[in-house]
């Protein structure tokens, strides 16, 4: 006969809610990751065409191509700057995430916590009931032997 732990049903919402707030922590990371990657590329075709920029000017190029090689560096700058801004916001959204999910997990642990407490009362408390019963079933046949003998 065990006794419902009576704050089961805040444990499983708060499981629930650790489940969701952990998906969405691999959601932001996934997203974070995906920004990085964005701005890493940027960066190398950056570089690269930096790189043509530069060996365009020792081959000797026109003032109209050199116009166009920096509006087109410039543009290269502004969108690895949008970009930066972009991951920054991710990684802040990911570590707001990432405490969302610790405070689910403490949650979580401290209802975990009291329904192992109340378990182990509950067992306790069958143990002590088992051995009254078991003390008073060797008391009735202690007597009955006992009323047997006279």
């Amino acid at each position: 006969m065990t006794g419902k732990f009576q704050l089961q049903p805040l444990l499983d919402i708060a499981n629930t809610r650790l489940d969701e707030s952990a998906r969405r922590l691999g959601e932001l990371i996934a997203s974070e990751r995906s920004g990085v990657q964005k701005l890493d590329m940027l960066k190398t075709y950056r570089a690269e065409y930096h790189e043509r920029f530069v060996q365009a000017t020792r081959d000797g190029i026109g003032p109209d191509a050199m116009r166009n090689f920096t509006a087109f560096i410039n543009r290269i700058d502004d969108a690895i700057a949008a970009q930066l801004r972009v991951v920054e916001q991710s990684r802040a959204h990911t570590t707001q995430g990432q405490q969302v999910w610790m405070a689910q997990r403490n949650k979580v642990k401290a209802f975990d916590t009291l329904s192992q407490r109340h378990q182990q009362q509950q067992t306790q408390r069958e143990s002590r009931q088992e051995q009254k019963s078991t003390d008073e079933h060797a008391l009735r046949q202690h007597r009955n032997q006992t009323h047997d003998d006279e």
